[in-house]
């Protein structure tokens, strides 16, 4: 199941990552569509798709702030309800499927990574270990002792 969450995440990613990248590049003539919107405004939605594909695969690959995985995916859940709504003023319902299957999976990816981190204990072990290690100088000085970690709020034992 996790390999098929991280497919999905990359092709949303490269699919956000593609699209942002295009309006960011192409001139604002050619990005004139049935509903007229300020080139300006084209060039923000440009910025914040190449940004929330990025915030899409950058943070759990990294392991820096994955929290941010979740809102990435809600910020470009966003965005493609704003698309479905240009897209249905403008050419019809029929075109609208392809930003609102989008956004849909984009959705459920929030949703997933959400519930995936709340159900995820931090249980170290052989196989297992805690994510994300603070140096022992900040744990001693939060009070901590040697053997332990505080981790985002939780407590791993070593």
């Amino acid at each position: 199941m996790n390999a098929a969450l991280w497919v999905v995440q990359a092709l949303l990613a490269a699919l956000f990552l593609f699209a942002g990248g295009m309006k960011l590049v192409m001139p604002l003539e050619a990005l004139k569509g049935p509903v007229p919107l300020p080139g300006l405004f084209l060039r923000f939605i440009g910025v914040c798709e190449v940004l929330g594909g990025l915030g899409l695969i950058l943070p759990q690959l990294t392991q820096i702030r994955p929290t941010l995985t979740p809102i990435a995916a809600a910020g470009l859940a966003t965005i493609m309800v704003g698309a479905v709504v240009i897209t249905v003023a403008g050419e019809g319902v029929g075109m609208a499927l392809i930003p609102l299957v989008t956004g849909r999976v984009t959705r459920r990816r929030t949703a997933r990574s959400l519930q995936g981190r709340a159900e995820r204990p931090c249980t170290p072990g052989p196989r297992r270990r805690c994510r994300f290690r603070a140096p022992s100088s900040v744990v001693r000085a939060k009070g901590g002792s040697r053997g332990s970690r505080r981790e985002g709020g939780r407590r791993c034992d070593s």
